[in-house]
């Protein structure tokens, strides 16, 4: 009898082994923050969240609406890392954290990031807002269209450095880790930026030139060595804030905490985070570098399309997966009809995990090929007629 129940109880044991085999605990650790969220950077895949679309008050860390919109600006042209920025009277009288710019003082739009995102200054951010869209308000007006494009719904902004108590000046953790995402993935150089622990720059006034040490508020950059930014935030009605990016084995996770009681438990809070999600993650990446076959154009005054893929795959795995049964497979029709632009999509590579679809990537054409017409036909009939 005895060895029956043995039997029962090792068998019985088998299954909870094999079933809890495959099952991952996803539950974050404990924190103090009462709302937060763990985003995957390139993927943007949620590994954890808490109230991560409950509305806050989001003090300084609205300045990555800020810092994304001046680097939108740099990219298109408008603006130049050397363009001159003049700090206005009512830039100089912002409270809070400063870089003490004086009324009229001039300084480099590349000097001007490096206040913002390493200092935190409120001077430098509305100077940069003046400077950008005219006045602050304006400015304001392009944070929100922002905001609004790339679908932060619990978001609205009231001023471009976050000093308000507005309660109309609010976001959630949820919109923090979207607009971070665009940011340091649109525009990665922001982290050369973020990563910065000190440096000095130069008031040039009518008064002559003094030094100035910018000196970082991310406490995570001598805290977590893996840290590459982001942003912190604090004022007695959001509490402590904090945007934190960090880069490790290829993977770049952000963690965003909001409402956390002290300075200190916002950091450890982040790290907690983000410990927990690179114990979790594995990411699989697909390159597409490979050559695809050209496709045949009925129609057109080409026979053959060359094919490009629109962008690499990344997938993110949280569950223990191995990623090494993800296949991948070319889905094309037999031919496509002209006419065909250069980007326009004519099929898919298709990823699928234990035989669940988990992603694809679109398969554009190269090239524009027009419709053939009556000439065009001509011509293809006297080619191939001089071929005999």
């Amino acid at each position: 009898m005895n060895k029956f129940f043995k039997a029962i109880l090792c068998y019985l044991m088998s299954i909870v082994l094999f079933m809890t085999s495959y099952v991952t605990v996803q539950a974050a650790p404990d924190l103090q923050a009462p709302s937060y969220i763990l985003m995957e950077a390139s993927t943007g895949k949620i590994i954890c969240e808490e109230n991560a679309t409950e509305r806050r008050s989001p003090a300084s860390i609205t300045k990555i609406m800020t810092l994304l919109l001046i680097f939108e600006h740099l990219n298109t042209g408008r603006v130049r890392l050397d363009s001159e920025v003049m700090t206005s009277e009512y830039a100089k009288s912002m409270g809070g954290s400063q870089v003490f710019l004086e009324e009229g003082e001039i300084q480099s739009l590349e000097t001007i990031i490096k206040c913002i995102a390493v200092a935190s200054g409120n001077d430098a951010s509305v100077a940069a807002a003046e400077f950008i869209a005219g006045s602050e308000t304006e400015f304001v007006k392009l944070m929100n269209e922002k905001a609004k494009e790339l679908g932060m719904n619990d978001t609205h902004f009231e001023d471009c450095c976050g000093l308000s108590d507005s309660d109309n000046h609010y976001t959630t953790a949820k919109d923090v880790a979207i607009m971070s995402r665009e940011l340091i993935t649109k525009y990665p150089e922001v982290l050369n930026y973020t990563k910065i622990w000190m440096e000095d720059i130069t008031h040039k006034t009518s008064q002559g030139n003094s030094k100035f040490t910018l000196s970082s508020t991310n406490k995570l950059l001598k805290m977590y060595e893996w840290t590459t930014g982001l942003k912190t935030g604090s004022t007695s009605k959001a509490l402590y804030c904090l945007s934190a990016t960090a880069s490790k084995d290829n993977i770049d996770l952000i963690a965003v905490v909001m409402g956390s009681p002290s300075n200190k438990v916002r950091f450890q809070d982040a790290m907690s985070l983000l410990n927990y999600g690179y114990s979790v993650s594995a990411l699989y990446e697909d390159a597409n570098e490979e050559i695809l076959p050209k496709i045949p154009v009925k129609g057109g005054v080409k026979e053959e399309a060359f094919l490009v893929y629109k962008e690499p795959f990344r997938y993110l795995d949280i569950e223990g997966n191995d990623l090494n049964t993800i296949e991948k497979s070319i889905v094309l029709p037999e031919e496509i009809e002209a006419p065909v632009n250069k980007g326009d999509a004519v099929g898919e590579a298709v990823y699928k995990m234990n035989g669940q679809r988990i992603g694809s990537v679109s398969i554009l054409s190269d090239v524009t090929i027009e419709k053939a017409g009556y000439f065009d036909y001509v011509g293809k009939v006297w080619k191939l007629f001089c071929s005999f």
